[in-house]
């Protein structure tokens, strides 16, 4: 099976999150595109989905500030701004 790589966005999640179960659920609760799952060892980004973003910065305001950024592959800008 092969993996497709994103063409459009790129997500980073901080390490000092990446093991927050809590946070997990409530990503992948808030993300209206499914690119969060709350996976056994915590926040797991689901590659399949990234280009379905939609900008919303939902998973950025849900997480603590500057643990989640959202860049555009296609511009180069980077979220939040």
């Amino acid at each position: 099976m092969s993996m497709s790589k994103p063409l459009f966005i790129a997500i980073e999640v901080d390490a000092s999150i990446a093991n927050d179960h809590a946070l997990a659920a409530k990503l992948a609760e808030v993300c209206p595109v499914d690119i969060f799952h709350a996976g056994p060892d915590g926040v797991q980004v689901v590659d399949e989905h990234l280009d379905e973003c939609v900008l919303c910065q939902l998973c950025i305001h849900a997480a603590p500030a500057g643990t989640i950024s959202i860049t555009k592959l296609y511009s180069g800008e980077t979220l939040p701004v």
